[in-house]
């Protein structure tokens, strides 16, 4: 009977506990907008013209307008060298790093660097490992990494932000029917989610 209850709250927990996690962390973005930005609002605008909710959407305008700025070139520069300094500095460059690298999974330009889910095989073992094919033009590694039978292989690791990049033949490489999303939160969680996808999902086309 105690196995049967423990059981079953742990169950609960899994499927609550994402959910509430997620809306909180959206509360708490809408909240500190509001609060930070709402009261910059309150201080410019003449008295009674705030509106709740003006925090919110000034924050989503700025979030906006960022985002565009980041596609000219002039910005992305100034951004690099001004990221930079946050590279150069102890203990900050660890988090911040941390930070990024964990971000960065989820931008749609390192998205688009991942171009296929693969399996590479590890030698004659018979094991294969998931991973993201990033670059297969030769002319784009470093020198003495250009070999024209090899891709470059990001291979993530379960449970924790970070991986390999490793160059291996093509030979060693089979694509999988898998998108970017279902591999990254298949391997992420060391395949306890399960694959999850729609018969005909995109991938497993050759390479």
């Amino acid at each position: 009977m105690v196995r049967f209850v423990g059981r079953n709250i742990l169950t609960g927990l899994v499927t609550i506990l994402p959910v509430a996690l997620t809306l909180y962390i959206l509360y708490w973005l809408a909240v500190s907008a509001e609060a930070v930005l709402g009261g910059m609002i309150r201080w410019l605008l003449p008295e009674n013209s705030y509106w709740p909710g003006m925090g919110i959407a000034t924050g989503l305008v700025v979030i906006f307008m960022v985002g565009l700025l980041m596609h000219t070139y002039v910005v992305q520069r100034l951004f690099a060298k001004g990221e930079q300094l946050f590279y150069r500095m102890p203990v900050i460059k660890s988090i911040y790093r941390a930070i990024r690298d964990f971000f960065d999974y989820f931008s749609p330009e390192a998205k688009a660097e991942f171009k296929q889910v693969v399996a590479v095989s590890i030698g004659n073992t018979g094991m294969e490992v998931i991973g993201f094919v990033t670059q297969t033009n030769p002319e784009r590694l470093p020198d003495g990494f250009r070999e024209q039978e090899s891709v470059l292989v990001y291979l993530p690791l379960s449970y924790m932000i970070g991986g390999y990049a490793v160059l291996t033949p093509r030979s060693a490489v089979r694509p999988v029917d898998m998108t970017l999303e279902e591999a990254m939160r298949f391997t992420l969680t060391a395949g306890v989610t399960g694959k999850g996808s729609p018969p005909g999902a995109s991938g497993g086309k050759p390479l």
